[in-house]
């Protein structure tokens, strides 16, 4: 490698990479510079690290109050407020990044919504949160079952039509003109039946029988009112059936417009509903819409507003539609959405803030978005995203105004962007001191911490980073600032192992981007292609050194200096990697297979397996509709089905394909999914047996030794929960003869249970010694030894991965079995404060019973039962909790 090579490459275009591709990374691994030659300038050119983005979510100081305040609401509240609520609780997981919590409230938003309104923007909403889904609802089809989510619903139907007919007594209301009126229109004449026709509205029942001139007339002219013959006959027929017939939307229009003249609200209604069927498509909702918010046609419009949002984000490149609803009046948002404004705004906002932050039409939504917020908690999350979007933008004052605002309504976080602002005028020393009235004023957390070291310099700049990792161990820019640090002082295995602290529990493409830079500063080319290809894997359009190169690029330039793998080389190495439980290295491997001629489908199979392993659903998800795509057979392509359906609820519908599969081709998988499905589903202990013969039925089938390790460790669970120990331990060491890793953890159970606590021990300590990562391995380990070991093993897996939950507890009943209640309830709060867990908020509340805090153990109770409304411990605790409250 050239001495300049860090230099070139933060100032390369992608146009130079491909002309001169060498001058990057020779062919030949030997002759590759040392990475002590480069200046600390030219390294610091490529580490250079980006301030921490101000985020534009709503961030509350003390989440848990605000989700036991949304619960306690929710309890008591009006049916139609419901949605709401549960909106803002969303917007509370969304900014724990708790995607399958806020998934959830989103799904409840949608099913309590009390108005046709709210039914179609949530529904909308879950539509476009599902995006890369649609193949989902076409499976579930296959199986007879319908995913509401992907369906235009049918509302008009489903709302009730009123009688707006003018009532009047026979006897009493004498009509003193003749029976029948006629309209001339024109040359033509139309016959309408006086009474029926007066009976539409109080305007037309004055008009022909009241103190106007018409109603002594049998001929009235009607030329001039914008009605066609056709629409005038209609009208007549349904003054006397009250039903519309088959028409044009050109005549219907016209008759909607004679309605809304004449105050005719049964027939205005009636003419919306037929119009509604009209609308298919979106220039029917974008021309159907205009009449709709004219005449105030909220059935129409709602028909209109649903063909939209069905199609977004695509719809928001259409300037009509963009117009639709930026330039809407607020009576004509209370046409389209009725009361549903902030739900409207805040879908839309969203949406267009991920397509482009910056653009005048995000501007636009979140304006509308401040317009319709009706309370201090709505009022602070959009004002915040407002300001954020300025912030973007460089327009300073109006983003200082605007977090200045929702900073006073009570949203703590926007301090954030109102210190940015205060350093970017060069006034740091306001800044620190915003930061430190926050943090003075109650308990600090990590960000307020991150966000003062930045304007701080040399060991007062590490020492708040520093507390900020250990307040909030999620937070990625502290290790990536220590990281980079490190390397500007030329301590690059240093850096390393910086770096792969935060990646060894958490999957951040920043940070393996960054690891990729250590490899190559330590010259260690194949590990540096590994995280590039594991990157490429989460991301196939990732661009890295800020943005200015395609990783795809980059890779290709890496392979240059290392040595090609064969095929055989790749299941090698795989082996391998998957054996020492390395993810992200087998993620690598498998992304190189992808480029042979190998059987496509089973390796994104093995992906997708790896990505749910590292916590990357969205991706896993992906790899298995490839997986799909890529099927050598009808019968694999059915395991990938079911897989797909497995993996998103939808376990009898997997099992059905599992099923189907078997039918044309008993295979290792088939039947492999079937006893998973199985197992998973099923509480009735008769089952273990039918799971034992599925499993040993795919033993049978052929398969590698990565699958059989995994199938027999299935069975070994299940022989253990049946109380066969001899059977388990077979399995499982038959497992570890094929290099299945894993079912150490299994044989230590079966060790444990056989009153062998120091052979579970030793058959732990082997899997931490052989797995890459291993805090789960420590974690089961500390269930086999004595009190000081199991702290120490514990202290570890918070070192490791600070996001298992189970140290934490451990620690605090450890607490409270000592009478250390206050430190007891501290440790908790301590995890609680990053990591919006269960079980956590359970014990904590618990605890704050036995001191006798009711009202706090109250609101932890609440809080839980955000995360996990059927609970049934939680509930029980919170019904007594509840009982002694004050």
């Amino acid at each position: 490698m050239r001495k300049l090579f860090f230099s070139e490459l933060t100032s390369c275009k992608e146009t130079k990479l491909h002309s001169a591709p060498h001058s990057w990374l020779p062919l030949e691994k030997g002759k590759l510079s040392k990475f002590a030659g480069h200046s600390s300038s030219s390294i610091e050119s490529l580490m250079k690290m980006p301030e921490p983005a101000v985020l534009p979510q709503f961030k509350p100081a003390d989440y848990v109050d605000i989700l036991a305040q949304i619960h306690e609401e929710l309890e008591s509240c009006p049916l139609d407020e419901k949605s709401c609520l549960y909106l803002l609780q969303f917007q509370v997981f969304r900014g724990l990044g708790e995607a399958k919590l806020s998934r959830r409230s989103l799904q409840s938003a949608w099913e309590k919504a009390s108005t046709i309104h709210e039914k179609l923007i949530f529904g909308a909403w879950l539509k476009y949160e599902k995006k890369g889904e649609e193949p989902i609802s076409d499976l579930l089809s296959s199986c007879g079952k319908c995913s509401q989510e992907f369906k235009l619903l049918d509302f008009v139907s489903q709302i009730s039509t009123e009688s707006h007919e003018i009532r009047y007594d026979d006897e009493l209301d004498v009509f003193w003109g003749s029976p029948v009126v006629h309209f001339r229109i024109r040359d033509d004449m139309i016959a309408c039946d006086r009474r029926k026709l007066a009976a539409l509205s109080t305007p037309l029942y004055a008009m022909l029988n009241g103190g106007f001139r018409e109603s002594h007339l049998e001929v009235i002219d009607m030329s001039r009112n914008g009605i066609s013959p056709i629409g005038m006959r209609a009208i007549s027929k349904f003054s006397l059936s009250g039903r519309l017939p088959y028409l044009s939307a050109e005549v219907i229009l016209e008759m909607l417009d004679f309605a809304n003249k004449f105050c005719c609200n049964g027939l205005k209604d009636a003419c919306q509903r037929k119009l509604a069927s009209f609308v298919c498509s979106r220039q029917d909702a974008i021309d159907f819409m205009e009449c709709a918010l004219e005449l105030g046609c909220s059935i129409l419009a709602a028909a209109c507003l649903q063909v939209l949002l069905n199609e977004l984000p695509e719809c928001l490149n259409d300037e009509q539609v963009v117009r639709i609803f930026s330039c809407a009046s607020k009576q004509q948002r209370s046409t389209m959405v009725g009361n549903a404004s902030f739900s409207l705004y805040c879908l839309l906002s969203e949406v267009s803030m991920s397509v482009n932050a910056t653009s005048d039409v995000t501007v636009t939504f979140l304006e509308k978005l401040v317009e319709s917020a009706s309370d201090s908690r709505q009022k602070q999350l959009s004002l915040h995203q407002l300001a954020c979007t300025r912030l973007l933008r460089k327009e300073y004052t109006e983003a200082e105004r605007l977090f200045n605002a929702a900073f006073t309504a009570g949203h703590l976080y926007s301090v954030v962007g109102l210190a940015r602002l205060a350093s970017m005028r060069g006034n740091k020393h306001f800044s620190l001191k915003l930061l430190d009235s926050v943090m003075s004023s109650r308990w600090p957390l990590g960000w307020m911490y991150q966000e003062r070291a930045l304007y701080l310099e040399g060991d007062n700049k590490l020492e708040n980073l520093n507390k900020a990792t250990e307040l909030d161990p999620t937070l990625t820019y502290p290790y990536m600032f220590r990281a980079a640090s490190l390397m500007k002082r030329q301590s690059v295995e240093a850096a390393l192992m910086e770096i792969n602290r935060i990646l060894g529990f958490k999957l951040v493409l920043e940070c393996l981007e960054l690891r990729f830079c250590c490899y190559l500063a330590l010259e260690d080319y194949r590990a540096a292609l590994c995280d590039v290809q594991a990157i490429l894997t989460l991301a196939p359009d990732y661009r890295m050194i800020g943005g200015r190169v395609s990783a795809k690029q980059l890779r290709m330039l890496v392979m240059e200096s290392v040595e090609q793998w064969t095929t055989a080389d790749c299941w090698m190495q795989l082996y391998d990697r998957w054996s020492s439980v390395d993810d992200i290295g087998s993620l690598s491997v498998i992304y190189q297979m992808l480029e042979s001629d190998a059987a496509k489908g089973v390796l994104y199979f093995r992906q997708s397996l790896l990505l749910l392993r590292l916590n990357c659903p969205e991706a896993a998800m992906r790899s298995l509709q490839l997986a799909r795509e890529h099927a050598a057979s009808q019968h694999e392509q059915l395991v990938y089905e079911g897989w797909i359906l497995y993996d998103t609820g939808h376990c009898e519908e997997g099992l059905q394909k599992a099923e189907a599969s078997i039918a044309i081709q008993r295979s290792f998988e088939a039947f492999f999914l079937k006893a998973y499905a199985l197992a998973d589903s099923s509480l009735d202990p008769s089952t273990s047996a039918t799971v034992v013969s599925l499993l040993e039925d795919a033993l049978r089938c052929p398969s590698d030794r990565l699958r059989k390790g995994q199938a027999l460790n299935n069975l070994g669970s299940v022989y253990v929960d049946c109380g066969k120990l001899d059977l388990a331990a077979e399995c499982y060491i038959n497992a570890l003869k094929i290099g299945h890793t894993r079912a150490h953890q299994g044989l230590a159970r079966v060790h444990f249970l056989r009153n062998n606590r120091t052979g579970a021990y030793e058959e732990m300590t082997k899997l931490i010694e052989k797995a890459r990562s291993n805090a789960s391995a420590y974690e089961k380990r500390s269930e086999y030894c004595d009190r000081e070991l199991t702290k120490a093993d514990l202290q570890m897996v918070t070192k490791l991965d600070p996001l298992r939950v189970y140290p934490y507890r451990y620690r605090a009943a450890v607490l409270m079995d000592n009478h250390k209640e206050k430190e007891a309830i501290a440790e908790l709060t301590k995890a609680i404060a990053f990591k919006a867990d269960l079980n956590l908020l359970h014990l904590r509340a618990a605890f704050h019973e036995h001191v006798g805090d009711i009202s706090s153990a109250l609101r932890d109770c609440r809080a839980a039962l955000s995360v996990d409304p059927n609970h049934q411990e939680m509930l029980e605790l919170h019904h007594r909790v509840n009982s002694q409250e004050p």
